[in-house]
């Protein structure tokens, strides 16, 4: 007879979290104590569920690396104690932190699955109890006796997502998120659809997790548009202490030829400044070279985003400049798939 599995859930804050006070009509956050009779399905899952909250719960909008590393601390500290962590997170900022976390926790052998909701879970038509029972669901899903997640996930309207290949497309609909390069890990209907080859193969035996609470902020993103300036690329290239820029370009990675443009990006690359080309497309992949209009930034070394998400390459920017990789290697270890965020 199999043990139960045992899941904890993380609360940071967010519209899931919440229930309503029907005499006042005010948004609470719910206590996990009371997590069961707001959701009394929870008990036909087969294993046992905790919870931990951070003491002051946030709205995902004021999320930030900080609280990445408490979210990454909490997971470590209770990493041998439970099979698989479930994470309630405000739909808003979502991406990006699922896509830190993919990064800060290297070798990760057990699922860590982020959720949300567009309605609290006290509402009529809430969306919260299906994405959390389901996640709980998958985080819990074992195969020969392995957790059959082993990645940072993303659960929403019956799809968990690779977490750092996802953005948030919608602030209404129910479904909320894509993942536009790259298809859905699990997909939840009458039964659970696990599609086996897509999923991360988990590491070594011989490795251990390790996580990796130090990200460097110094990261900023520039989306190209008709009418960008010289004074706005020279004022983004001059912030101070800036080592990253994530520079949305257009379609395949394409950028104006104007010689001020060209001339600003060649200098600061020159002075050391990373310039990561992504598109700004939702789906599709940077091909510098493919058209006259990308082939000076691959001459000038433009780091090449591939088919990477903005928010997995803020996130990864910032892992790896915290992680204090060499200059000359950014490039290189950007340019390859660490945790699947890109081909």
């Amino acid at each position: 007879m199999e043990m139960k599995t045992n899941i904890l859930l993380i609360y940071t804050g967010g519209t899931i979290g919440m229930v309503k006070d029907y005499e006042t009509g005010a948004l609470k956050a719910f206590n996990f104590e009371e997590l069961v009779n707001n959701i009394p399905e929870l008990n036909q899952l087969d294993c046992k569920i905790e919870g931990l909250s951070f003491e002051n719960p946030i709205d995902s909008s004021n999320m930030n690396p900080g609280y990445w590393s408490d979210i990454a601390g909490m997971i470590e500290e209770n990493y041998n104690a439970y099979d698989g962590f479930v994470v309630l997170h405000g739909s808003d900022t979502m991406s990006y932190s699922a896509s830190a976390l993919s990064f800060m926790l290297e070798h990760l052998a057990k699922p860590v699955i982020f959720t949300g909701s567009q309605l609290p879970i006290g509402d009529l038509r809430t969306d919260a109890k299906e994405n959390l029972i389901t996640s709980i669901q998958i985080a819990a899903l074992r195969k020969r006796g392995k957790p059959v997640v082993q990645e940072v996930g993303l659960y929403f309207e019956y799809k968990l997502y690779r977490a750092n290949r996802t953005t948030k497309i919608n602030a209404e609909h129910f479904e909320a998120f894509a993942s536009l390069n790259h298809p859905p890990l699990v997909e939840s209907g009458v039964h659970l659809k696990v599609h086996h080859s897509y999923l991360l193969k988990g590491p070594a035996k011989t490795k251990s997790l390790q996580v990796h609470k130090t990200m460097d902020n110094n990261v900023a993103v520039l989306k190209m548009f008709p009418g960008l300036n010289k004074e706005v690329l020279t004022s983004v290239l001059s912030i101070p202490n800036l080592k990253a820029l994530v520079l949305e370009t257009y379609g395949a990675g394409n950028a104006p030829m104007d010689e001020w443009f060209l001339d600003g990006l060649k200098n600061a690359v020159k002075k050391g400044l990373h310039i990561i080309n992504v598109t700004q497309c939702s789906g599709g992949a940077v091909a510098m070279g493919h058209y006259e209009t990308s082939e000076q930034l691959k001459e000038m070394q433009l780091v090449n985003g591939k088919d990477i998400t903005t928010e997995a390459a803020v996130a990864k920017a910032m892992y790896l400049l915290g992680s204090k990789v060499s200059g000359k290697l950014f490039k290189t270890i950007f340019e390859t798939s660490l945790r699947g965020e890109m081909v």
